[in-house]
């Protein structure tokens, strides 16, 4: 995912509720399916980190990876997170994706 695309995801994840939380259970898999779940019906989801949140960048890569996403961003407590669906919610627009390749 090139800079073009993230600055894109970020500023339509912006408006957003962080859907998913980690708290003192950590990333289990209820956590994993939540997100999993989540990932296919919304495509661009936010996280809140309630706990971990010293470890909050090992812990959003993790996820990203077990869940087949992108890790958008981090700000403060939330990550977001972005995985493409069949139903191509969210457009990215080509110009965009063209760039940096």
């Amino acid at each position: 995912m090139n800079s073009s695309v993230r600055s894109f995801l970020k500023a339509q994840a912006h408006p957003l509720k962080p859907i998913v939380m980690i708290g003192k259970g950590g990333l289990d898999q209820r956590v994993i399916a939540a997100m999993d779940q989540a990932l296919t019906s919304h495509e661009l989801v936010k996280v809140k980190f309630q706990a971990f949140k010293d470890e909050m960048r090992p812990l959003a890569e993790d996820l990203a990876q077990k869940t087949e996403s992108s890790l958008v961003s981090i700000i403060g407590f939330i990550a977001t997170f972005y995985r493409e669906s069949e139903e191509h919610l969210i457009h990215i627009p080509k110009d965009l994706a063209a760039k940096g390749e």
